[in-house]
Formats: structure tokens, C-alpha cells, sequence
């Protein structure tokens, strides 16, 4: 087909009485533009409403156009410059426009342009009018105000005037590609997001959260690619890190799931481990199913890459959440290692909430594996890399962060109640920080008490084992109390801390005395020798006392020999536990017997000695 071209078109337009120009044996009429004044639908076509019979058929997706030629070739060049095929069913040409940029919704609005049809453009429809004017070649050449130049001064002057405008060109651009990458409208408009985001200080931080309107917020509703654009233009504008991370985090809330909220009930054991198991696992398998798992990875993954690299930029909270989040749909190893060692310098923000960290197996994974291991609740390696990276980040200067050790205590007393832990992994958590991080090891007691308690089988060299990680020294002295009486500890741990109440109850009374002696120096010197003679009795008394205190000490060295002894021989017979039990209960009862005589003692010498004297049971109880 002979195109027409562009000088012939505009003389035809300019001079309305000029003859008709033949293309082909076809003849166009100038007028046949004023001619066409509305389209109409029937099925799946677009009739042109004219009262000259249309002459060509253009397929757009599964839409048929039946027009006239020469408009479109007056305005478009790819019209003008393509060999029109003849229509097997009908008169006239047929044309098939493949991979049209807007689909056949915007080949509508430039028909009814072609027809000199009032044009209304928004920032809904422009972007794909303007890939679609590309498309079809609609310059200056054919007609002055052409459809390119018209879209381009909308997206110019109007569009990117506005960031709310902007935002909704750059989100009808999702489908418009690599047009619209190509005529540099997403560039713009991401360009024009970020230096806005990145100028706009006036924004309270609260309205992030109460806001959906906002800038921030509404950046944070676009897809995935262009947001990443939006992220990467404003972290290269310097922009600050709380802002950025503001954004990614409110992108995850929109766009990720929570798994906190599908594991609901695991903090407070109302499920049990293979119920929580298996309805992660019909998750993952729905999901895949619709593919939004590899959409989820792939998401994190991009989420991850650009995270501001400042402290302070994300909550830990969110870092641990996208960290259970990457385990669930299985992130590459590298975005999870990256993961853990953030966590890890921000840990100190952390809660035993967040470290609870579920167990996400497959069953794959489970039927290779077979040591009960593998149906633990909670997925404790990553918590122990974790620490690693604290302290590798800390350089194990820890003596100062009372919330740290608090947070490991809390953080063993939960996952003591596991069944499945292995003892190994419960001891290396309980020797991750050194022991002077420890100001007080009741917490550490608690957590072992809770392990012993829920491994009710262990023997007792792992009991042993377990428990020299705890400093008895350190323990206050309730808790001394309250183990003297634990029958789920080791007897060498029961006789230790035994010792060590009775050392403490000396410390006590030591110190008793000498406030006491303060006391009485600071005194009237009146009566200094009835004072100072009942001093020396008193002296005596406590040397005495002392002394009993080592006897008694001496006594249960003696006793736990013996028992030791004892229970070698029944070891080796095979006897049942039960005798041992009745045998232990017996020294316990002796030893009971024996304080009560000695307190006995004791408070028979102080009723006899000068000056009214309370008990020592008393004054430890007053204290």
C-alpha cells in the first residue's frame, strides 16, 4: 500500500473544497471526520456511528474496531506507514495490533481522538495514552496538537505538579511496560516521589500511623518494582534512614503476611507442636499453589536489600518478624545470615516474644530426619547465632546490660518446656554470656528447674552437667531455699547450695554484730564496762555459733560421702530408685533434726548470757 503522506494530509485539511484524495480506488471525504459522532457496541465490536460505511476493521486484545481509514491515517504514522491486509469476510482492510500498550480501552479514546471527539485526560488514563500515541507514531509531523504532544504536556504541567496525581500515573504504569520505562514516565515520576518524600519534613511522625493518606503511606501501596525505584531514589538523595525505614516497614505491614498472628497460641501453649506444624505447613502449601509464595520471597528478599544500614532505622521487632517471615518461605541462606547478624546488633531492643521463633519444618525435612530433634517447638539454632553476633558486635562487653542476661533467662524458662529440646542445645544457651554478665542467677535457676522439670528422665550425670552452669553463690537466698528443698536437682547441687545458705546466715549474723558494734561505739561512755563486758560475751557467743556452723558443715560432708558411697553399691546391684528416695528422705529429716537441736542450743546460751538476746532464727527472720 502507497502511504499518504504528511504535506498531502494537511493541504487536504486546509482547503476544504479541494478534490477527494484516491488512495488505492479508496476515497476519503474531508469531512468525514464531522461525520462520526458517537460509537456503539454490539457483542464484541465497536461500530463507528457515520453515515459513510466503514472500510476498516482493527482487532485490539479480543476487540474489533470497524472504522475508517483515513482518519487514522491523518494522525497516526504506524497506520500510514503499514500495509493494510484485505478483510476475507467483508469489504474494506483488516488490521490486528499486537501488544498494544493500554489494551483496547485506550484504542477506544484515541479512535474518538482520530474523530476529533472531545478528549479528557486524567491521570488515570494518560500513561496509557501516551505509550499508546507512541505506539502509534502520533507526532507533530501529521497534525499540529497531536496526541504525543498533548499527553506529554498533561504529564509535565499537571501530573507532576501533584504527588497524588504522580502516584496514580506511576501505578497505571504497572502494565504499561517497557513503554512507559522507555518514555521515562516512571522515572519522573519515582524522581518526583522521592525528593518529595525526602523535602517533606513537616509531617508529624504519628500521622505515618493514623494517616492512610499520606505521602509515605501511599508510596507504600505501590508495587513492588516501582517502590523498590522509589526506595533506591531517595536512599540516593541521601534521604534520612528513620524515613526510609518508616516506609518499608509500612510496605511490609500492607504486603506481608504476619506470621505472629497465624501462630497464635504458642506463646501460651494453647496448640500443640504438631497441630502449629502441620497448619504452617497447609499454608505454605496453599500459598504455593497460587504462587504467592514465590511472591512473598521474593518481596522479603527485595525488602532486605535495601534496609537502611543504621541502627535505629527498623525496630528490632520488625527485623525479627522478616526474619521469621524469610524462614517460612524459605529466603536464601545470605538474606537470613544478614538477618540475624541486624537482629543481633540491635538486641538489647528485643523482647522473648519476639525470639520465639517457631520451627518451620516440611516434611520432607522431618522424614529425613531422625532424632526427635526436628519436632521441636522452637527453632532455637537461630536465637544461639543470634547471641553470637551480639557478642561478636559487643565484643563481650556485656557487664553493663542487666537486659540482655534478663532477656536470656526469660528466653530458656520458655523453651525449657519443650519435651523435644535436647539438653546440649539448653547448656550451650545457658554458657553463651560470660558468667560475670550475671549479677544474680535466679532467673538461670528458674530455667533449669523448668528443664528439669519437663525432662523428668534425665539422669543424673546430665542433671550435674545441667546445673554447674549455675553459680550457687549467686543465687538469692529464697532461691537457696526453695532448691534445698528440690528434689528434681542433683544431690552434690542440694548439698552445695545447702552450705551456701548456711554461709549466708553466717554473713548476716557477722554483720548484725557489727552494726551492733557501730552502734555502741557511737554511745554515751556511761556503763562502758557493763557494755563492754556484755560485748565480750557476745563475741563469745558467736565464736561459738561459728564454730557449731563448721561442725554442722563437716557433718554433711560426711553425709553426702557416704550417700554418694551408697548409692554406687546400688547402682551397681540394680536396685530400684525407691529405696535411694526413702534413704535421702531419711539424711534430710537427721539434718532437720539437727538444726532444730542446735537452734535449741542456741537459744538456751543466749537466755543465759547478760542482757536480753533474741534468737538467731529471730533475728535472721527480723532481718
Amino acid at each position: 500500500m502507497n502511504s499518504v503522506s504528511a504535506d498531502q494530509l494537511k493541504s487536504f485539511g486546509d482547503d476544504a473544497d479541494a478534490d477527494p484524495i484516491c488512495n488505492k480506488s479508496i476515497i476519503f471525504p474531508n469531512r468525514v471526520a464531522s461525520l462520526a459522532n458517537s460509537f456503539e457496541k454490539k457483542d464484541r465490536s465497536w461500530y463507528v456511528k457515520s453515515q459513510i460505511p466503514t472500510d476498516l476493521s482493527i482487532q485490539v486484545d479480543d476487540i474489533t474496531f470497524k472504522a475508517h481509514k483515513f482518519p487514522l491515517i491523518s494522525k497516526c504514522g504506524y497506520m500510514s506507514s503499514t500495509e493494510l491486509k484485505p478483510s476475507t469476510s467483508e469489504n474494506g482492510y483488516h488490521l490486528k495490533l499486537e501488544n498494544f500498550p493500554g489494551g483496547a480501552d485506550t484504542f477506544e479514546t484515541i479512535l474518538k481522538f482520530c474523530y476529533n471527539l472531545p478528549l479528557d485526560l486524567s491521570p488515570l488514563n494518560v500513561a496509557p495514552l501516551r505509550c499508546a500515541s507512541e505506539f502509534l507514531y502520533m507526532t507533530e509531523e501529521f497534525e499540529a496538537g497531536n496526541l504525543i504532544s498533548k499527553t506529554e504536556a498533561f504529564i509535565t504541567f499537571v501530573v507532576l505538579a501533584s504527588w497524588r496525581d504522580t502516584l496514580t500515573v506511576l501505578r497505571s504504569c504497572a502494565n504499561l511496560s517497557p513503554w512507559a520505562e522507555n518514555l521515562q514516565i516512571v522515572r519522573r515520576c519515582c524522581d518526583l516521589l522521592a525528593w518529595k518524600a525526602c523535602n517533606d519534613n513537616n509531617i508529624p511522625e504519628d500521622v505515618v500511623e493514623r494517616n492512610d493518606r499520606c505521602l509515605y503511606s501511599d508510596i507504600a501501596t505501590l508495587g513492588i518494582d516501582h517502590f523498590m525505584r522509589v526506595i533506591t531514589t531517595m536512599k540516593a538523595r541521601r534521604a534520612r534512614p528513620e524515613i526510609i525505614g518508616k516506609i518499608i516497614m509500612k510496605y511490609a505491614e500492607n504486603f506481608l503476611p504476619i506470621i505472629d498472628d497465624d501462630l497464635e497460641g504458642i506463646r501460651g501453649y494453647g496448640f500443640g507442636k504438631n497441630e502449629l506444624q502441620f497448619s504452617v505447613n497447609r499454608e505454605r502449601r496453599e500459598e504455593s499453589s497460587s504462587l504467592g509464595c514465590q511472591e512473598h520471597k521474593e518481596t522479603i528478599e527485595s525488602l532486605v536489600s535495601v534496609l537502611p544500614p543504621q541502627s535505629g532505622a527498623v525496630s528490632c521487632h520488625f527485623l525479627l518478624r522478616m526474619l521469621k517471615t524469610a524462614i517460612v518461605y524459605s529466603a536464601s541462606p545470605a538474606l537470613i545470615s544478614d538477618l540475624e547478624k541486624r537482629v543481633g546488633m540491635a538486641l538489647e531492643d528485643a523482647n522473648v516474644c519476639d525470639l520465639l521463633i517457631p520451627n518451620f519444618k516440611n516434611e520432607d525435612q522431618r522424614k529425613e530426619a531422625s532424632s526427635p530433634e526436628v519436632y521441636t517447638i522452637y527453632n532455637v539454632d537461630v536465637v544461639h547465632r543470634i547471641f553470637e553476633y551480639f557478642l561478636m558486635h559487643e565484643q563481650q562487653q556485656v557487664l553493663g546490660k542487666p537486659s540482655i542476661t534478663k532477656l536470656l533467662d526469660n528466653y530458656l524458662a520458655e523453651i525449657a518446656k519443650d519435651p523435644c529440646l535436647p539438653i546440649t542445645k539448653f547448656q550451650v544457651l545457658t554458657e553463651m554470656l560470660p558468667e560475670n554478665a550475671w549479677k544474680c542467677h535466679d532467673g538461670l535457676y528458674r530455667a533449669i528447674d523448668m528443664f528439669l522439670k519437663t525432662h523428668h528422665s534425665l539422669s543424673e550425670h546430665d542433671r550435674r552437667r545441667l546445673c554447674k552452669t549455675m553459680n550457687c553463690e549467686k543465687l538469692s537466698l529464697d532461691a537457696c531455699l526453695h532448691a534445698a528443698q528440690n528434689d528434681r536437682l542433683p544431690l552434690r547441687t542440694i548439698v552445695q547450695i545447702n552450705t551456701q545458705v548456711l554461709f549466708s546466715e553466717q554473713v548476716k549474723m557477722r554483720m548484725m554484730m557489727q552494726d551492733k558494734l557501730l552502734e555502741k561505739k557511737e554511745e554515751n561512755s556511761e556503763g562502758r564496762e557493763d557494755k563492754q563486758m556484755s560485748r565480750d560475751n557476745e563475741i563469745k557467743t558467736l565464736k561459738e555459733e561459728l564454730e557449731n556452723v563448721k561442725k554442722k558443715m563437716a557433718e554433711l560432708q560426711n553425709d553426702y560421702n557416704e550417700l554418694q558411697q551408697e548409692y554406687e553399691k546400688l547402682s551397681s546391684k540394680q536396685k530400684s530408685s525407691h529405696n535411694w528416695g526413702l534413704r535421702w528422705q531419711k539424711v534430710k529429716k537427721s539434718f532437720q533434726i539437727k538444726r532444730e537441736d542446735d537452734e535449741t542450743r542456741d537459744g538456751a546460751r543466749r537466755r543465759s548470757s547478760t542482757g536480753p538476746r533474741t534468737s538467731f532464727r529471730r533475728r535472721m527472720s527480723m532481718s
